[in-house]
Order: C-alpha cells, then sequence, then structure tokens
C-alpha cells in the first residue's frame, strides 16, 4: 500500500477501524474473548468429593433402582455449583455394581431415577416437596443452607473452622429407609428436626 494510500485510509479512517477488526478477528481466534470456563470453587470441590464417598457409606434399598445394574444417579436440583469436577471424581467408578453417573434437574418433575440429590441454594422454597419426594423415592437429600437438616434435609455441609463439616438428621433418612454406615455417623453431627 503506498504512503497516499495510507493517508487517504488515516482521512476517511478506514485504517483504524480495518485495525480493530483485524485486532478482534485475532483475539476471537485465540479464544481470547471467549467466556472463561468457570472452575468450581475449592469449596466445592471439597463437597463434590463428599458425595461420591457418601455412595460408599450409605446403603439404598433394592426398590431404589429400577434394575441390579442401574446407575447410582447423583442428581443436582437447580443451579449447579460444581461445574465437570463432580463428573470427573465420579467418571468410570462403580458401588456395589452400580456405575456412577451425574445428571441436572431444573425442576423435581423431571427426576425419574436419583439415589443422591444436592439440592441447590435456589430451591429453598420448594423443600417440602422435595423432603416428601425422597423420602417415597428413597433418595439421599444434600444441601448447604441453613437449617436445611433441621427442616427434613437429610445431610447439610457447613463451615468451621476452614473445614466442611456434615450434620445428618437420622430421622430423615430412616423414613426413606435408608441406612448410615457408623463410620460415616462418627464423622457427623446428628441433629434432629
Amino acid at each position: 500500500m503506498s504512503f497516499l494510500r495510507i493517508g487517504k485510509y488515516l482521512k476517511t479512517g478506514r485504517l483504524k477501524i480495518n485495525t480493530w477488526l483485524i485486532l478482534f478477528a485475532g483475539l476471537l481466534s485465540f479464544g481470547a474473548l471467549a467466556p472463561p470456563q468457570v472452575e468450581p470453587s475449592k469449596e466445592y470441590q471439597v463437597k463434590a468429593v463428599f458425595l461420591y464417598n457418601f455412595t460408599q457409606f450409605i446403603e439404598w434399598p433394592p426398590e431404589a433402582f429400577a434394575q441390579p445394574d442401574a446407575p447410582l444417579v447423583i442428581g443436582i436440583l437447580g443451579p449447579d455449583p460444581f461445574g465437570k469436577y463432580l463428573d470427573e471424581t465420579v467418571q468410570g467408578e462403580k458401588i456395589n455394581g452400580h456405575p456412577l453417573v451425574v445428571q441436572r434437574f431444573h425442576t423435581l418433575g423431571e427426576i425419574t431415577h436419583c439415589q443422591i440429590l444436592f439440592v441447590s441454594t435456589d430451591e429453598k422454597n420448594r423443600w417440602k416437596q422435595i423432603f416428601e419426594f425422597a423420602k417415597t423415592k428413597h433418595v439421599l437429600t444434600v444441601g448447604d443452607v441453613a437449617n436445611f437438616s433441621k427442616q427434613g434435609g437429610m445431610i447439610r455441609f457447613f463451615p468451621e473452622e476452614n473445614k466442611i463439616r456434615i450434620r445428618i438428621n437420622l430421622t430423615s433418612v430412616k423414613a426413606a429407609d435408608l441406612k448410615v454406615s457408623s463410620k460415616l455417623l462418627r464423622l457427623a453431627e446428628i441433629v434432629e428436626p
């Protein structure tokens, strides 16, 4: 491009626009403007490992599964705070012949089979329905909102001295015909509804 043509582009502003378009296209091609993949907080990474471990310390009745080799479903009701981390944690794992899978649900009506249900904070207004559903379908409910276990949820995560601890409502667990290992009970604080 000659100096005369550059001068003409500068006068019209086209060179400036073209330069910005080229830079923008370059940034897009390198993904610089693509939305970042949100990594779950360390807190939710720890909670994901807890959810996986619950599969080893909870016993479900046979009728909790459609068939003897059906997947053990860890469900998330509402917004998912775990990202891909929970999926990666359970990938390729089996418990008592049940492959572990993660499913996400927007409504209670979407749930056909589920053994563990993490109830997000957005679902607080529907706790009564969720807990009734869990009791009849043998679903372990887990949450991290204040009063979750006192209102009928089965296991609540709570922070204490920079650690994640758990509270278990044994009355709700027994009402759903689930059994908790004594090893898990030793780690938990037991609450009454």
